[in-house]
């Protein structure tokens, strides 16, 4: 379940293109891994166009997670 302390973001830890999947998994607290091979799935079975346009509107859409702070 979303944590509501944690908003949906593009991750910074969890990134191979833009990191859309890595934000979810890290908001739905999955494996990045279980998360990438879910949409790769879903992808395929709509025909791939679908699920690659929601890539791209997630990685406009969603805002990019705040870098952690240093320690000095």
């Amino acid at each position: 379940m979303p944590d509501p302390k944690n908003p949906l973001r593009r991750s910074r830890d969890h990134r191979m293109i833009a990191g859309v999947c890595g934000g979810f998994a890290e908001w739905l607290g999955w494996d990045v891994t279980l998360v990438r091979a879910l949409y790769v799935v879903v992808s395929i079975l709509s025909a791939a166009f679908p699920g690659l346009l929601a890539y791209i509107i997630f990685w406009i859409v969603m805002p990019n997670a705040e870098p952690l702070a240093t320690a000095q």
